[in-house]
Parts: structure tokens; sequence; C-alpha cells
């Protein structure tokens, strides 16, 4: 089957590789990939890795390069292994791609598995991963699909979870103010996931007018702000009541000047959320963190019991993910149509579906 695999730092390849059995071991299901999402980490991976992708052997799954790529995807089922009974084969899924032990583990017991100290991911430390033609999973990786739900919608769960629980670690609710900085797929996902939440008052910061007007076609009525040239802190503090700033400021991009811009913009007693990934160390004013009395919260990726509740935002309409999405390409294309072009500047494009069913 072809699949596209990262082999080094600028080298991915579109290799001719073994296609998993039709039979799956126990507790494990094939699918047939449909659409995989382009993520920021894999762009990471394409320019600096590996990063998240092992030299040596995975502690737990024994994964390590070359990797297939692609962590947000899903599917149709192919076959089940035995003891699996969540999904049956013809049906299309949604893959929750963290993969860790599911017992004996510190974090793993009390259901917070995305904390594992042995966590892997399928697209980056598994054997699998979404931009192939198959891909094998444990039966906890693949959620069932309503009939109202695409199977590219299926392949945005996976950035809208991120999105959600930034959500709801700022703590997010009806009438709410919010600040995301960074006009990326994660950050307008983000928008959309306070939107869906009841946030009443929506900024969004970013250095790349196109992707602000992106953004503005997805949400008429968010308040811009490009910080080449505009103070975040003061556009938000002359549009919140009392001239105090936001409630919630939430980061997603990985940039020290956005994050301090958030500590900026917030309000005293507000929340500050972490979401982009810094690749270095990140000072902050923290005499301002102490005088404004504010939170700072990371959010790191997803709680894996958000799927059913994400699937019903998506499919319900409520969070339109699917309006993130501006560019459809083959497997064949990925590289020079996908990774490429969403490494341009210009930042013409959101989200980035490759149809590996085409």
């Amino acid at each position: 089957m072809k699949a596209l695999r990262f082999h080094a730092a600028k080298d991915l390849r579109l290799d001719d590789i073994e296609k998993p059995s039709l039979t799956p071991p126990e507790g494990q299901v094939l699918i047939r990939n449909r659409f995989v999402g382009i993520c920021g980490t894999d762009l990471h991976e394409y320019v600096s890795g590996p990063i998240f992708i092992p030299v040596e052997p995975h502690p737990f799954t024994d994964a390590k390069g070359p990797q297939v790529l692609g962590h947000e995807f899903g599917g149709v089922v192919e076959a089940i292994g035995k003891g699996v009974t969540s999904v049956q084969p013809g049906e299309r899924v949604s893959v929750q791609p963290l993969i860790m032990p599911r017992s004996g583990d510190y974090f793993a017991d009390p259901g917070l598995f995305h904390l594992s100290p042995s966590l892997a991911l399928a697209g980056l430390s598994w054997q699998s991963g979404g931009m192939a033609e198959y891909a094998l999973l444990n039966e906890y990786n693949v959620q069932r699909i309503p009939d109202e739900m695409t199977d590219e919608e299926a392949a945005l769960v996976e950035p809208t979870a991120v999105a959600v629980y930034a959500c709801d670690r700022g703590g997010v609710t009806a009438g709410s103010s919010v600040l995301v900085t960074g006009a990326g797929p994660i950050g307008v996902l983000t928008l959309l996931a306070a939107r869906a939440a009841g946030a009443a008052q929506l900024f969004l910061s970013d250095i790349n007018d196109t992707r602000l007007q992106l953004a503005t076609r997805i949400l008429p009525d968010i308040i811009t702000i490009n910080p080449g040239h505009e103070t975040v802190g003061d556009i938000v503090r002359s549009c919140t009541e009392g001239g105090v700033g936001c409630d919630v400021a939430i980061e997603c991009v990985g940039s020290e000047r956005a994050l301090k811009a958030c500590a900026d913009a917030v309000r005293k007693q507000g929340v500050v959320v972490q979401t982009g990934l810094h690749p270095h160390e990140n000072p902050l004013d923290w005499f301002q963190v102490t005088f404004k009395d504010i939170d700072i919260r990371g959010s790191w990726a997803y709680p894996t019991h958000y799927w059913p509740r994400v699937i019903r935002l998506i499919s319900s309409g409520l969070l339109p993910a699917h309006k993130v999405v501006t560019k459809r390409i083959t497997l064949d294309e990925a590289v020079t149509e996908g990774f490429d072009t969403l490494l341009d500047p210009a930042g013409a494009n959101l989200k980035i579906l490759i149809d590996v069913g085409s």
C-alpha cells in the first residue's frame, strides 16, 4: 500500500509498504483511511524532525522511524480482531490517536490517559498513521461517527478536540470575552469552540493579515488584531467593559511574543491557557502575573473521552469545523501541495486535508 513516511528532516517519501493483515490481532481494528489532516506537529517534524518520532524503539509501542505520518484522520472499518465489539466492518469512524497503557499507570488508572508518561501517537510513534491507505489501531482508538457527519469532518475531530479542551481549561462559558493568539487551524477552531461554549466577544491576533481575513470569513464578528502594528492588550482593553481586558486568553502559536500579549490582555484574575508548543524557554513578566492575580494553565492534547462530545458538537453544526478546510489534495500531492504549501509565509491556507481514498 502507499504510505507517506518520514525518513528525516525534509525527507518525506511516498513508499510502497506492506498492507496490514485482514485478520487484525485481538483487540485491534483495521481501517481503510479516508481523509487526513496535515497538523502543525507534522510540519515541525518535516522541517526539524525527528522531534516526537522515535529514533530508538518507543518504550511502549516499539515504533521508530521511518514513520507513517498523520494523526488527524478517519476511515471505514475493514476488519476487526477478536474481542472487538464497539465497531463492525463497514462502519465509518474517527480516530482518537493517543496510545498508552490502559491500566497500571499512575495517570491511566484514573482515566487521564493523555498524561501517561508512556504516551504514543498514531502517525508519530505507532506502526500506523493516517497518511497511508490503511491503518491498524486499537479498539479504543476508533469511534463510530453518525450518518450526518462527513468523512472530512471525521478527520477534524482530533484538532477540534484540542480546541475544545483549551476552552475548557480556560473556563470559557456563556458571555465570556476570549482572546486567541494565532490564526492557524487550531486558533480558528478554538474561536469556534469558544463560540460554541457561549463566548460573546472574540478577539484574534496574528501577524498574517491573510489568515486574519480567512478567519473573519468564518466568524465575521471577531475583532482582529495585527501585533505587527497594534498592541494586542490595548485593543482588547479598549473593547471590554471597564477597560479591564478579556476573561480568557488562549495562546495557539508557541510564540514568546504571543504569550506575553495574552498575559497583558487578560483582566485581573483572568486565565491564560498555553496550547501552542514553544520551541525553547519563554520568559514572562512574573511581576505582572502576580500583580494581576492571573492563572496560567497548560493545555496538553485532550482527554480521550472527549471524542463522543466533539463528534456531537461537529455533527450537530454547533461547531462547524469544516469551515477551516481551505484545500483538498491527494496523497501523491502531499509534499508539494500540502507540506510545502503550508510552510509558505504568505499563509494562504488554514487546514489542508489529504483525500487518501481518492
